[in-house]
């Protein structure tokens, strides 16, 4: 149990999320509905006109089977980010956003890189190294959420196919990595909640009393074995 703290609450974090999934959807159906070519917003590498890809990649897909793939992992990862750290979560996806972006442009293969999925990795990796850094139950049960839905994140930043962009992924896994380290402060840990029975000190039974200290081989306090050997003297005779 935890005590109240500053937060976005969980159907607040969700909405977020999600307006944030219908940015992506919306941009992907004007392109098609409106016959829009976007390929001059992707990242192309060590090209002065594929700067403006750092900021516009993450928006574009390169097909509908693209941005489905995802969609849920934004949902769902944008969701834990907004609850679990409400005042980090901005400036994290701000640099998550930005230096993945950066590294693709800088070291990526010569290609046009596109897609949300380096800010995606740049997500799960920051809730993985927030839960080890921080070690509060709300961290660690958000990465254990996480990780059980998307754990494989951990080897798709390494080279798998060609047309998969494994540099965006690892790029925003370093991003989520370096604003972990940098906002790990930002949110204060949530205080488990005190109890005041658990606050009491033992108090003695009214009926036992301290008997229970005494020494198991004497058990009347002058240390006669029976009840019989207390008669008064006056009563042998």
């Amino acid at each position: 149990m935890f005590a109240s703290r500053p937060s976005a609450g969980l159907g607040q974090s969700m909405l977020m999320a999600c307006l944030f999934l219908c940015l992506l959807w919306w941009v992907k159906l004007a392109e098609s509905f409106l016959g829009l070519d976007l390929s001059n917003l992707a990242v192309v590498p060590l090209q002065l006109s594929g700067l403006l890809g750092i900021i516009t990649a993450p928006l574009v897909h390169a097909s509908y089977l693209h941005i489905f793939s995802n969609s849920l992992p934004v949902l769902v990862l944008g969701t834990l980010l907004f609850y679990g750290y409400p005042r980090s979560c901005k400036p994290a996806l701000l640099l998550i956003w930005l230096m993945s972006g950066l590294g693709v442009w800088l070291f990526a293969r010569q290609a046009a890189h596109v897609g949300v999925s380096g800010v995606v990795h740049g997500m799960f990796f920051y809730l993985l190294l927030s839960s080890i850094l921080r070690r509060d139950k709300l961290s660690v049960a958000l990465m254990m959420v996480g990780f059980f839905l998307y754990g494989g994140m951990l080897m798709t930043i390494f080279p798998r196919e060609p047309q998969i962009s494994f540099e965006y992924h690892f790029f925003g896994a370093v991003a989520g990595c370096v604003a972990s380290v940098l906002f790990q402060h930002r949110d204060p840990k949530p205080e488990e909640k005190t109890y005041q029975w658990e606050n009491e000190e033992d108090s003695q039974d009214p009926l036992i009393g301290d008997l229970w200290q005494q020494n198991p081989q004497h058990p009347y306090s002058d240390g006669s074995q029976t009840p019989h050997e207390h008669r008064d003297t006056e009563n042998k005779y």
